[in-house]
């Protein structure tokens, strides 16, 4: 099993999260989004990930890109332990919540978009985030309103579940770009308690090979 990911890809950093959950071992293949021009870009990467995103998922022959997909796939091929709850009404709700992040707030926040408005654009790095904080502070307020049963510990219930998986690098790139956490207070609870968590701690982009 190979993941091929960035240190800083929240989207590569939802399945590390999700793998060390499950107690799997994958090798992390480093794919550098910004050296020699993106090594995302070279025909040999597009080979297994015609997109050029981060991450992508390679067993034996079979290859898979998007994150969501791919935990779905852990999830199905290893469900215990369950990043999924058993009710259907409840693993709606998470499936949305984590739709919330990526297809909502990280689309419109990732590299590539973030490289076009300071690039093509000629925005400003002051433009630039603030362009990054609107769209996430926006954001944000729907994943506050959606996190009511909450306890503080995980996104929904007392075992991780996918939600966090997503939530946790959102909330670490928002950090990078200065975003206030004060009027979100169980985000900012859920984030703290899990950085206490192995499986977080060595999923996080400091901790990966790639980050030196």
């Amino acid at each position: 099993m190979k993941l091929y990911s960035y240190f800083r890809s929240s989207a590569a950093y939802r399945v590390r999260i999700a793998l060390n959950l499950k107690g799997l071992k994958a090798e992390i293949i480093p794919v550098h989004l910004l050296n020699n021009g993106g090594e995302q870009h070279q025909p040999a990467y597009r080979q297994i990930n015609p997109s050029g995103l981060i991450p992508a998922w390679v067993e034996d022959d079979f290859q898979l890109s998007q994150s969501l997909s791919i935990l779905e796939y852990l999830q199905e091929k290893y469900p215990q332990p369950a990043l999924l709850p058993a009710d259907l009404q409840q693993r709606a709700k998470i499936r949305a919540f984590c739709q919330s992040i990526a297809c909502d707030i990280h689309p419109i926040n990732n590299l590539r978009v973030l490289q076009y408005l300071s690039g093509t654009l000629q925005l400003s790095d002051e433009q630039k985030t603030a362009w990054y904080q609107h769209w996430v502070t926006l954001g944000f307020q729907s994943l506050e309103a959606q996190l009511t049963d909450s306890n503080g510990r995980f996104c929904f219930g007392d075992q991780p579940t996918f939600a966090d998986c997503c939530l946790i690098p959102q909330v670490y790139n928002a950090q990078r770009f200065h975003v206030n956490l004060t009027d979100f207070p169980k985000i900012a609870a859920i984030y703290s308690h899990c950085l206490t968590l192995p499986a977080f701690q060595q999923a996080a982009p400091e901790a990966q090979a790639d980050a030196a």
